[in-house]
């Protein structure tokens, strides 16, 4: 025990004197501040003047065809488009062409008839709808104008034009819209941090290795204390890292939380509930040291350091595996298909669609046990027999050994 203590202190030092370590958090910490403080800082620069709501809007220019209804066409197009200042105008096309094309004005709608319409602008975005929600709006004026000749009111055409309809929806399992911004970033964050914290534990074996240090370090201490020393030490430095980063953020974002109003994805992102996050820390943990073993374990097997990235493929290519089946359930808003059941069992892929399926869908405690223990046991598993390759690996130079190999010596060792 006091060999592993002294190996995970040492491998804490190596992270916490690394510079590159340290400028990246202290960057991305700065970066997450700008950006939740820019809503604040946007409405610092907009306080100066806000005499006229409309002025800073852009103009949408309306040519109705039928002077008398002017009236009705103007309110029910300021109500549908509330991001412009709709104005009625009775100029000719050519002068309102003119106005778009100058910058004067955004743009226009020339009404051909009650049922027609032309539709005017400079540059037209792949995004733009306003052609779509203005023919919404002709339907309406047109169905008011209809009632108004049947007899009805003014009025009463209004009153049933714009009557709301109330609609609930009550979800009996899980909202999946609400828990996938945080089943997201759980999930992207488990990539970069097994993807960088993986590498790097396998650059420090292989470094080891390739200087003789090892050689010396096993003579001194067993294999099992520094494989799970250098392992921990990564996966706690990863995790200061991220508690640094997202703590910040969510400093940040309460600082600022009046600023950013009524946003869905941020308050759903920072709203996470307490057992689902406890969920996403036992999984995430439980991923990193999985992944973090292998590669540690296969880089000992490495006499270069440019020889890593090759050897390492396997271990990576098995990770995007699980990462591509995650990705593609979650876009198909279907988590618990045939292959995301499977994948909830399988030590390298549980730790991304277990978790997912458990924010996205609902799945019985029985089968969340069940994975747990199975990535828990697999877990150490995996540790003790890394640290067997990884005594063995120490003796291995040369041209990079074949798989079986390793096993005929592990089994002996």
């Amino acid at each position: 025990m006091k060999q592993f203590r002294k190996i995970l202190k040492f491998e804490l030092n190596n992270y916490a004197k690394n510079k590159a370590f340290v400028g990246v958090t202290i960057f991305l910490m700065v970066v997450i501040a700008i950006v939740m403080f820019f809503p604040r800082i946007i409405a610092l620069f907009e306080s100066g003047d806000i005499s006229d709501t409309t002025a800073d809007l852009p103009v949408m220019l309306v040519k109705a065809d039928d002077p008398a209804g002017t009236d009705m066409v103007r309110e029910i197009f300021a109500t549908s488009f509330t991001d412009y200042d709709v104005q009625i105008t009775a100029e000719e096309i050519s002068v309102i062409k003119n106005k778009i094309t100058s910058g004067d004005v955004q743009c226009a709608f020339v009404m051909n008839g009650a049922t027609s319409f032309t539709y005017y602008v400079d540059d037209l975005s792949m995004y733009d709808m306003n052609p779509d929600i203005a023919t919404g709006v002709l339907q309406q004026i047109y169905q008011m104008n209809a009632m108004i000749n049947g007899g009805m009111s003014p009025e009463d055409a209004a009153g049933v034009m714009s009557i709301q309809i109330d609609g609930e929806v009550e979800s009996l399992g899980k909202d999946q819209m609400q828990n996938f911004f945080y089943t997201y970033i759980m999930i992207f964050a488990l990539y970069m941090v097994i993807l960088l914290y993986g590498q790097m534990v396998a650059m420090s074996v292989a470094a080891e290795k390739s200087s003789r240090a090892m050689e010396l370090l096993i003579t001194s201490a067993k294999p099992i204390n520094m494989m799970f020393g250098k392992v921990l030490a990564a996966c706690m430095a990863g995790l200061i890292q991220l508690v640094a980063i997202f703590g910040s953020a969510l400093v940040f974002y309460n600082v600022n939380k009046s600023y950013w109003g009524d946003n869905g994805i941020i308050d759903s992102i920072f709203n996470i509930p307490p057992e689902l996050f406890v969920y996403m820390l036992v999984f995430f943990l439980l991923g990193f040291l999985i992944y973090a073993f292998l590669y540690g374990a296969i880089s000992s097997t490495v006499s270069k350091l440019e020889d890593i990235n090759t050897a390492v493929q396997p271990v990576t290519f098995l990770f995007l595996f699980g990462f591509m089946v995650v990705m593609f359930s979650m876009g198909s808003g279907n988590v618990d298909n045939l292959l995301m059941q499977v994948s909830s069992y399988i030590p390298f892929t549980s730790p991304m669609a277990m978790f997912t399926r458990i924010a996205m869908s609902t799945v019985p405690w029985y089968e969340i046990a069940i994975s747990i223990c199975i990535l828990v046991a697999s877990t150490f598993g995996i540790g003790i027999l890394s640290a067997k390759i990884y005594r063995v690996g120490v003796l291995m130079y040369g041209t990079s050994p074949k798989i079986g190999n390793i096993i005929k010596a592990v089994w002996k060792a």
